[in-house]
């Protein structure tokens, strides 16, 4: 459910047509991405747009009840994680609401990209920086 406005066009609509528990994934530049799954590629050059400016960017536009991220984010590249989760709890004290963290292994993340409504394909080049995220509701 969409909170309010984002400049790219593809990304705002797929985030207004969510409905509740429907997810998108927020890539970095070489997760792949399931050919059935609609890809919207915001990668320009290596590193632009970062994995956080543009899960920042969605945040700001979708509202979200359930997080769900590779086991090995944390461990290979904590910088990275330990930034996600601090816009993570930043959000839920902007909602009031509590937001699941689930982590699965690498492959068991690639497979379920599969269920997403898109792929968000960031510049990041950092290994594991990438996110699913649950589509919560606003009331």
């Amino acid at each position: 459910m969409k909170k309010s406005a984002l400049i790219n066009s593809e990304l705002s609509y797929v985030i207004a047509t969510l409905g509740h528990t429907d997810e998108i994934t927020i890539c970095d530049a070489g997760l792949p991405i399931p050919n059935e799954t609609q890809r919207i590629d915001l990668a320009l050059i290596p590193g632009v747009p970062t994995f956080i400016e543009t899960v920042k960017a969605v945040l700001g536009e979708m509202q979200i009840e359930g997080v769900i991220m590779a086991e090995e984010f944390m461990k290979v590249s904590p910088a990275h994680h330990e930034a996600l989760i601090g816009l993570i709890r930043e959000e839920e004290a902007q909602c009031g609401k509590s937001i699941n963290l689930s982590y699965v292994s690498h492959e068991e993340f690639k497979i379920h990209t599969q269920n997403s409504k898109a792929v968000v394909r960031t510049g990041e080049c950092t290994p594991y920086a990438n996110v699913i995220f649950q589509s919560g509701v606003v009331f």
